[in-house]
């Protein structure tokens, strides 16, 4: 990762952004179309709803070449996209960070549901299908200005110890008499 004019690197110390990416869809009722049954939300977002902004430049949703204009783009937060529909199909989902983040965009892919998984379970209008993954986004040796400006930032996990501070070697459990 290069980071141009932009500060020194922060040589072993990492931030850790953690996200959650999926969907939410909601069956629109037997009165809807054969071919708009379902209003769905496809997403990317902080783990506990923070605001990715900071982090994220924009996200590209690269939908199903059934579309019109399948290659849709969220400029800003919330980094999210409606649509409807009647079918399943995987979602490429592509983050573009801020120039001080890091230079090389992200590829996330998240098979669209909008059925609900138990064969079993009649399909409501009232209850929504919703499919989540938590992940986490590692940015080694940040710069001075990434993490100047993420510090207070609440989505961001940063090391509890200083820069160059270490903990002594843990003790044996048997030795922890001694």
């Amino acid at each position: 990762m290069s980071y141009n004019n932009l500060g020194k690197k922060l040589k072993d110390v990492e931030i850790s952004i953690p996200i959650v990416y999926g969907n939410v869809a909601f069956w629109l009722g037997k009165k809807a179309s054969e071919h708009q049954s379902h209003k769905w939300t496809v997403y990317v977002r902080g783990a506990t709803n923070e605001d990715l902004g900071t982090i994220i430049k924009h996200a590209v949703f690269q939908l199903h070449s059934s579309f019109n204009n399948p290659t849709r783009v969220a400029e800003s937060p919330p980094f999210e996209l409606s649509e409807s529909g009647w079918g399943e199909f995987e979602v490429s989902i592509t983050l573009y960070f801020h120039s001080d983040v890091c230079d090389k965009p992200l590829n996330l892919y998240h098979h669209l549901k909008l059925y609900p998984e138990d064969e079993n379970s009649s399909m409501s209008t009232k209850k929504p299908v919703v499919v989540e993954f938590y992940d986490e986004i590692v940015f080694p040796d940040p710069s001075e200005a990434f993490l100047a400006r993420v510090q207070n930032h609440p989505a961001v996990n940063l090391p509890r110890l200083p820069a160059g501070l270490t903990l002594p070697p843990s003790i044996p459990v048997e030795d922890a008499s001694k």
